[in-house]
């Protein structure tokens, strides 16, 4: 049975590719990746990552946020960076006065959190091991910080809540919001993820062989392993009426595999029955989808379990590719980035192209394009697929 749809009445993004949703845009349409050989603090590494430029001079700063210094670590500086950009912030605000901020729930994803901050705190222990008193676990590294920091920063007091589903952390926000809207419990809600790199994904992918010494390549031939990259995304959920013409979210399927801690189920079965949820919660057939967006990470089990998962249920017809290309892996901030990626699609009518793969695997069956199309989109298919099978499928397009 279709859900009642939400309206994307505001949304922001910030990557390697820049701060704000037209920055993004702009790298998109110009085919310009944001990746770079990795240049993270002292991290020794063949890799490409897509790291975000100036936040380590970026200082938190907000008097609704007491003590700033408590809050401060790599992934507080880079939700707020992404908080003020494109306006987010204020429209937030705007929706506390409207409904009371008891009405607006939060809920914001993540992989890792502030680790980063636990990491250099444990560099700078004692003689006696003890770490240093500046070091503030439950305001830096806790999975709640996150969305603890964004609740105090916008001033709201609805539900306030962290998922860390891996990959799928930021995509799995919209289906909690929308339960939460259609429930009573809530009006409005910010809905988003922030991940930001530290030495614990950089080194613990590459102990799992899964990073590539190359800008990642999904659906190659080639393909070799994933680039990491860091985000931070944002939207405002709020029932249609509200925004008409905004670009909505339809649908949502959620599965878990139950297969393995870090492969996905080799046919694709979970993915399958998310995609499917996402287009009956829609009240779609596969037909009605214009483009996918793939989760697309480059290695080589996940894209081949991707694309059996895509080729079953929607043939060879639709087009689909992988924006990974651009901006990394952003892990638990994927989800968001590439839901504001299916909204500017929509917007402005075009389709981006898998970049940086020279040929796609002979295998595969779904219909990989390489270049940007320019045509109406109506309707977009985004798919996160996250360690230990958690997947999440979303459906956007406009309502009238």
């Amino acid at each position: 049975m279709p859900i009642q749809a939400l309206a994307l009445s505001h949304y922001t993004v910030t990557n390697a590719l820049g701060r704000g949703s037209q920055a993004t845009l702009e790298a998109l349409t110009q085919r310009r990746s944001g990746l770079r050989p990795c240049d993270f603090l002292d991290a020794d590494l063949q890799a490409y990552i897509g790291r975000v430029d100036g936040l380590e001079d970026f200082a938190i700063t907000g008097e609704l946020v007491d003590p700033l210094s408590n809050w401060d670590c790599r992934n507080n500086r880079l939700a707020q960076l992404g908080l003020e950009q494109d306006g987010f912030a204020e429209a937030a605000r705007a929706a506390r006065e409207r409904y009371g901020a008891h009405r607006v729930a939060v809920i914001i994803g993540t992989s890792t959190s502030g680790i980063l901050e636990t990491e250099l705190a444990y560099r700078q222990r004692d003689a006696s091991g003890a770490l240093p008193a500046s070091f503030h676990y439950a305001q830096t590294h806790e999975m709640s910080s996150g969305a603890e920091f964004c609740r105090r920063y916008l001033d709201l007091s609805g539900p306030c809540l962290s998922i860390s589903t891996a990959c799928s952390s930021s995509a799995k926000v919209f289906a909690s919001a929308q339960r939460l809207i259609a429930a009573g419990v809530c009006d409005a809600a910010v809905v988003g993820g922030v991940d930001s790199l530290c030495f614990t994904t950089l080194y613990g992918f590459s102990s799992l062989e899964l990073i590539s010494p190359h800008p990642c390549r999904p659906g190659d031939a080639e393909r070799d392993g994933i680039s990491i990259g860091e985000g931070a995304g944002f939207a405002l959920l709020e029932r249609r009426e509200t925004a008409p013409g905004a670009v909505a979210l339809l649908g949502y399927g959620e599965s878990s595999d139950a297969y393995h801690m870090s492969t996905p189920h080799p046919e694709g079965l979970g993915a399958e029955l998310a995609m499917r949820g996402a287009l009956q919660r829609a009240g779609l057939d596969a037909a009605a989808i214009d483009y996918i967006n793939l989760h697309g990470t480059a290695s080589k089990t996940n894209d081949a379990a991707e694309d059996l998962a895509v080729s079953r249920l929607f043939g060879g017809n639709t087009p689909c590719s992988s924006t990974k290309g651009w901006t990394g892996h952003t892990l638990g901030a994927a989800g968001i980035t590439e839901a504001v990626i299916a909204a500017l699609c929509i917007e402005h009518g075009f389709i981006p192209g898998t970049l940086n793969t020279h040929a796609v695997d002979s295998a595969f069956r779904s219909r990989i394009i390489l270049e940007n199309q320019t045509r109406p989109v109506a309707t977009v298919l985004s798919n996160s697929f996250g360690f230990g099978g958690n997947n999440c499928s979303l459906v956007f397009g406009r309502v009238a």
